[in-house]
């Protein structure tokens, strides 16, 4: 049961939101269910926790929009959209902060997740159940899904609405700070994480597991420097490996739909080409995964989004061990030089020859196309998306080692192993061009930089990971970044490191909120 039964679930979200006194002339509607004829059973528990994951299948998550606030904001891509405002948003250039694509829909979709997770902690309590481990279970999963968008917000504005329980209309929440926020997305994955199960049966893929919630937590303690508690989480994680977890022998496992929900998968979003509908609330609604048709190359896609060219020539600074390029860039870009790079794998573009006329030396996000076994994108692909995998907790505790002062051959050989994937089959850092980065603790760190790029690129975790380096809080950061990415040109230190509000937020507030600094 692939999508959980999302679908099933569009049903009520928005009609919760108020409730009002009844009186002989109100008519109850059955098709509209509201807090007085909901939340009564265990089947009202479970459509409201699919309620809750359903959000997934909106644009401002990583559905479609978010990756181009994480990837293409980031160093690792640009984007040469005709739509100028939405170019513009990757460039830094924010005139309109109400521009939906940019900003106001991650807001939206950010806060309508958090509002059906609150409905769950707020109602589910007091049903009961025949199993009281069936309530925890959907309670902790509510909890790890208010987190994980609370965490998206600490993020991307640094402050917002810190609201936990759901709100009639009218409501008009007080301003938190960022570090309030952390503070709640601590809690919710701390709880969740002894409550939820190592793993789910079949008819359950995809939702949180104890797994999940720790690694979560490793991000947010990691994004406030709190290495040694982040650690923790990690080796639980780590000390599962054979178990529950470890690397796909393919790299390309990892993101194609042919082997979904596989041990390096620690949080996979369920994505499918059954649905072909819009992404309204009723039972068609999409749920296949879009970024694809914005990433490809004309004609095949929109091509609002590509990589940029620094990473060809990075992934071929060393050879494998059997002395071919790294598989990696193969797999995670088209370009021109590929063919010649990778003469033993498909030259072909979705079925394509390179079009040097529409293509020139442009450089494209193969990551998640589905050119492997289809000739045209649409918004209907059918490959989960990995957000958390079994490589990056591998690279995070390489960090925590590092960070908290620990050997330098131990952390490498975490490193190791994510370089050593059969399919990668690159040497151990030891034995490498980068052998000298194990002589110092900030050269090692400097390291593991990219080596966290060309294994996770486009997964959406570059910005976060440019933030927790502090590489945008400093010039010699960002003249870095300038030096593979011409859009950090206009970038401002201390104001584009976040997003302004949305001001229809900050107008709406009654002076409740304040702008960002510098907006």
């Amino acid at each position: 049961m692939r999508k959980i039964q999302y679908i099933s679930l569009w049903i009520f979200s928005f009609t919760l939101f108020t409730a009002c006194k009844k009186d002989l002339l109100d008519i109850e509607n059955p098709n509209e269910p509201t807090t007085e004829t909901f939340w009564k059973t265990e089947d009202d528990a479970q459509k409201g926790i699919n309620a809750a994951y359903s959000r997934f299948y909106k644009e401002g998550t990583w559905m479609r929009w978010l990756s181009f606030r994480y990837d293409l904001s980031s160093d690792e891509g640009w984007s040469t959209s005709p739509w100028n405002e939405l170019g513009d948003w990757t460039r830094f250039n924010y005139v309109n902060y109400n521009f939906f694509e940019g900003n106001n829909v991650h807001w939206q979709d950010f806060y309508v997740g958090i509002f059906r997770a609150n409905q769950v902690l707020k109602y589910v309590p007091d049903i009961p159940f025949a199993d009281e481990e069936n309530k925890k279970l959907i309670l902790a999963q509510a909890q790890f899904l208010r987190a994980l968008w609370y965490f998206q917000i600490a993020i991307l504005w640094e402050k917002g609405a810190l609201v936990l329980e759901p709100t009639e209309a009218g409501y008009v929440p007080e301003e938190s700070s960022e570090e309030a926020i952390w503070a709640q997305v601590e809690k919710d994955l701390q709880e969740s994480a002894t409550v939820l199960p190592e793993k789910w049966g079949d008819d359950d893929l995809g939702r949180a597991t104890a797994g999940a919630a720790k690694a979560l937590l490793a991000k947010a303690y990691m994004q406030q420097h709190k290495y040694a508690e982040a650690m923790a989480e990690l080796k639980w994680l780590i000390d599962k490996e054979g178990t529950l977890y470890g690397l796909m022998d393919e790299y390309l496992d990892n993101f194609t739909h042919y082997k979904e929900n596989n041990k390096e998968s620690i949080f996979e979003i369920q994505f499918d080409d059954k649905n072909k509908g819009g992404t309204g609330e009723d039972a068609s609604m999409a749920t296949g995964f879009q970024r694809t048709q914005f990433y490809a190359p004309s004609p095949v896609g929109w091509q609002d989004g590509k990589a940029r060219p620094w990473f060809i020539n990075e992934y071929k600074k060393e050879k494998n061990l059997d002395g071919a390029n790294d598989i990696r860039l193969y797999y995670n870009l088209y370009y021109s030089g590929s063919a010649a790079d990778f003469p033993e794998k498909s030259p072909l573009v979705y079925g394509m020859t390179w079009q040097k006329g529409n293509w020139g030396d442009q450089t494209y996000v193969r990551k998640y196309s589905t050119g492997y076994y289809r000739e045209v994108e649409d918004y209907f692909a059918p490959n989960n998306y990995r957000l958390i995998r079994y490589a990056d907790i591998l690279l995070m505790y390489a960090e925590c080692i590092a960070e908290t002062g620990g050997s330098l051959t131990d952390a490498a050989s975490y490193v190791n192993k994510v370089r050593q994937r059969p399919s990668v089959n690159l040497p151990s850092l030891q034995n490498s061009i980068y052998k000298d980065v194990l002589n110092s603790k900030a050269k090692f760190l400097k390291h593991l930089q990219m080596e966290r790029t060309l294994e996770l690129c486009f997964e959406g975790w570059r910005w976060i990971d440019l933030k927790r380096w502090g590489m945008l809080d400093t010039q010699e950061g960002i003249n870095e970044l300038k030096s593979r990415d011409a859009d950090f040109n206009n970038f401002i230190i201390g104001k584009h490191n976040r997003l302004p509000i949305p001001q229809i937020e900050v107008d709406n507030s009654g002076g409740k909120f304040t702008q960002n600094p510098k907006y």
